[in-house]
């Protein structure tokens, strides 16, 4: 389903968003703890209170260590922002899918829900038709009706169309159509082939 599947890129999309963001929270401690470091440095050496060329050197050697650390964090800082950058536009993209696709699905639910309801409306308009024609009918003609109805996917009753039983659809052979051309109006014809009680009518080609 799309909406599932843009559902679980989205959460994905803000798992990866929420890594970077604790990421870049450690690359941001990370070059304060430098920067702080050559504060402390620098305040040192403009203090003039190192008299030791050796250790001035080295006060020097270490400030200049920290600089090029401090670039090498902020580089770092930099890259992570990128991404977090570009995961945080693939997060509004997925999440604006996900409400449209929530929207969609709630929209044909509703449509679908309507139909239902039309078709549940139809089918008891139909069932109290059937009810009140099968109340009419004879008991015996109603129980070869549900029998072959039963045993031939629900169909007990076809019409025959220009000699054609439409269950079936097998064409009847002449004898069977005089057959039933001089049949009673009111006796119960079946088809040879599947059973089917045939419904004659004008079209029927008798």
């Amino acid at each position: 389903m799309r909406l599932e599947r843009a559902t679980n890129q989205h959460i994905a999309a803000g798992v990866i968003l929420s890594d970077l963001q604790r990421d870049q929270a450690r690359s941001d401690a990370d070059v304060e703890v430098v920067r702080q470091r050559i504060i402390k440095d620098q305040e040192l050496l403009d203090s003039g209170s190192i008299n030791d060329p050796k250790q001035l050197t080295n006060l020097q050697h270490e400030l200049e260590s920290l600089a090029r650390r401090r670039t090498e964090l902020e580089d770092v800082e930099l890259e992570i922002m990128e991404r977090i950058e570009g995961a945080e536009a693939a997060v509004s993209v997925l999440a604006d899918q996900v409400t449209s696709l929530s929207s969609e699905l709630e929209s044909v639910t509703e449509s679908l829900s309507q139909l239902t309801s039309a078709l549940d409306a139809d089918i008891t308009e139909v069932q109290a038709e059937r009810d009140r024609i099968s109340a009419q009918l004879p008991s015996d003609l109603l129980a070869l009706y549900e029998k072959i109805r039963s045993g031939h996917d629900g169909v007990g009753a076809a019409k025959l169309h220009r000699a054609q039983c439409e269950g079936c659809r097998m064409t009847l052979p002449p004898q069977e159509l005089q057959s039933i051309r001089q049949a009673p109006a009111d006796l119960v014809v079946q088809c040879e082939e599947c059973r089917r009680i045939l419904v004659r009518t004008s079209d029927s080609g008798l």
